[in-house]
């Protein structure tokens, strides 16, 4: 087989185009091919699609390619361009790349892959040997093209949260898709706007769909949901896993006041080195602490009381019937208010605040669990890259290894 016919069978390049040469540079481990297309060829303008004849060409192009052996390969070619009567001079498309690209189409898809692999751009640059700019730029296209062919479909459940972008209390607002685990919106800040703006543009089907949203009790969030979303205090899931957090540091501010105590009284404390121990749950303690957990538990101190408090609370989320659930709320609040902790009376009032959306996890029963488990993912592709440059390339980041979106080119 004659090189030309086999790099037209490695490419695909079919009729009106054909490879016309290919040379071989062995000092520079490279493979140029130049193709060419038939005279006289009828070419569709790509914004309507008539057939026109060529009007010229355009400068010649070089796309990379993949490599051939160990040699890079570079395709070379003169693009014709058409006079539309509608659209004007106009440059056609090329069956092996996308517009405005400088790689083939194969090219584009192995660079992807290497950057989903590496999880930075710079990683899969030196892999492949191209710049980082144009690793970047092959990332932002393939977004843009996965979002561009994002079908508005209804998501039952979402799950909103903020990850911190840089030092400084800069923030991104993160929307996700509880079912498919994937992220569905990013927006800047987390202020009322940041959420606001994502429920703007669902559409009509898509709002009635929502069923309902898992977040923790920020403010911004909350009256987002509620004036931007209709119906939407009714479709707000507060976070169990947030709400557990803040009573297990209320456990904690109890032991270190206790702990302060017992020192300035009696100059020591039998809570010293004890603090992990009330961070467990009573099904997780670990077994080679459980007979000095239990040796602190039969001490009554106030933060035995506290853990228990917090123990009991864990239970709301077991009930399946909004009567019972409401009957064991009243008995757990009225517990923890008369228990003369004042930081787990704090915490017991915030929940009072805001208890029909802590209670509509009978109903709903969804957190924020995958949320945080993308979380996690960005925390670790954020670190493997070092930061980011700016906020739009993070958000860019994001939808690329989380967004679940058709990132190749066809």
């Amino acid at each position: 087989m004659q090189d030309t016919k086999l790099f037209e069978t490695i490419l695909g390049i079919q009729a009106p185009w054909s490879i016309a040469r290919v040379t071989l540079d062995t000092s520079g481990k490279r493979v140029d091919l130049w193709a060419e297309h038939r005279d006289a060829t009828r070419w569709p303008c790509p914004e309507c699609a008539q057939t026109l004849a060529c009007h010229d060409h355009a400068e010649e192009r070089v796309w990379r390619h993949l490599d051939t052996c160990q040699y890079q390969t570079f395709l070379h070619a003169r693009v014709p361009r058409v006079d539309c009567p509608t659209h004007g001079v106009r440059q056609v498309s090329v069956p092996w790349a996308e517009p405005r690209s400088r790689f083939t189409l194969l090219m584009e898809r192995l660079i992807i892959d290497l950057i989903q692999q590496c999880s930075t751009v710079i990683g899969a640059c030196r892999i492949a040997g191209i710049t980082w700019d144009e690793g970047w730029g092959i990332m932002s296209r393939a977004v843009a093209r996965g979002q561009a062919r994002k079908v508005p479909q209804p998501i039952a459940y979402i799950g909103v949260d903020e990850k911190a972008f840089r030092k400084g209390h800069r923030y991104h607002t993160i929307v996700c898709d509880l079912e498919q685990a994937t992220v569905a919106c990013v927006a800047e800040d987390r202020r009322t706007e940041s959420l606001g703006g994502y429920y703007d543009q669902l559409t009509p089907a898509q709002r009635d769909g929502l069923a309902g949203v898992a977040m923790d009790m920020w403010e911004p969030y909350i009256q987002a949901t509620r004036t931007r979303l209709p119906g939407g205090d009714a479709r707000i899931v507060f976070d169990r896993f947030h709400i557990m957090r803040e009573m297990t540091k209320a456990v904690d501010l109890v032991r270190r006041q206790e702990h302060r105590t017992f020192l300035r009284e009696d100059g020591e404390s039998p809570l010293t080195k004890t603090k992990y121990l009330w961070l467990y749950n009573e099904d997780h303690l670990p077994e080679r602490h459980a007979d000095a957990f239990a040796a602190v538990q039969a001490l009554e101190l106030k933060v035995g009381r506290a853990w228990a408090i917090k123990e009991g609370l864990r239970t709301l989320w077991t009930y399946r019937q909004g009567a019972a659930v409401r009957r064991f709320y009243d008995r757990w609040y009225a517990w923890a208010i008369r228990s003369r902790l004042e930081p787990v009376k704090k915490v017991a009032r915030m929940i009072h605040r805001h208890l029909d959306g802590v209670l509509r996890f009978v109903q709903h029963p969804i957190t924020n669990g995958v949320a945080e488990g993308l979380n996690s993912k960005i925390m670790s592709m954020k670190r493997k890259a070092a930061g980011f440059r700016n906020s739009q390339h993070f958000t860019t980041a994001i939808y690329f290894h989380c967004g679940g979106l058709d990132l190749y080119p066809r």
